[in-house]
């Protein structure tokens, strides 16, 4: 059966709350979930450089991911990259990631970084985690609303409401995807 593919770009996987969001929906099996290795070293990176954590536990949330998503680390796509052009050619790794696994779509903050002309020839299409969460949801609430819900009750310290739950999705940049889980917030 195919299944909607997608590339998780490394700016949608280093604010924690979005990463969780992301990584919980990919385990319920609506969709499949890719990155690479060099997606993994742009995230932790990112996180490195505000200075907020080491390196050990972030190689630890890595492992997770790969542990858990199954299938989703990306190899043999290195080849492509020096072959593709994208405005930002520090970009082209992700978009050979993405032909490499037959991704439907690169899920980005970064849209302009991936333009849809550019990406046409290989029939994949660039969305906002916003877009791509509310669409999510919008197919299968019941499932992405259980995902959710377990995300929000293992968060501890402090434990958060429903309320204050969507008030850090909202944070996320996920104005559309939360509006939309307020339909179903009994649920979560």
């Amino acid at each position: 059966m195919s299944k909607f593919t997608v590339v998780y770009d490394a700016c949608v996987l280093y604010p924690a709350p979005l990463r969780d969001a992301l990584l919980r929906l990919a385990v319920t099996d609506l969709f499949k979930a890719h990155w690479t290795d060099q997606i993994h070293e742009e995230w932790i990176n990112a996180l490195l450089r505000a200075g907020k954590y080491s390196r050990d536990p972030l190689e630890r949330v890595r492992g997770l991911m790969d542990d858990h998503v199954r299938d989703a680390l990306v190899t043999g796509y290195e080849p492509l990259i020096e072959t593709l052009t994208l405005p930002d050619p520090d970009d082209r790794h992700v978009l050979a990631a993405a032909i490499r696994c037959n991704a439907d779509a690169i899920v980005t903050f970064n849209q302009k970084d991936f333009p849809q002309e550019m990406l046409a020839p290989y029939c994949i299409d660039v969305l906002h985690p916003d877009d791509f969460i509310y669409y999510q949801v919008d197919m299968a609430p019941a499932v992405c609303c259980e995902a959710l819900r377990q995300q929000r009750l293992a968060l501890k310290n402090p434990p958060f409401t429903t309320e204050e739950f969507l008030a850090s999705l909202q944070k996320q940049q996920l104005p559309q995807a939360v509006t939309k889980l307020r339909e179903f917030e009994q649920f979560l």
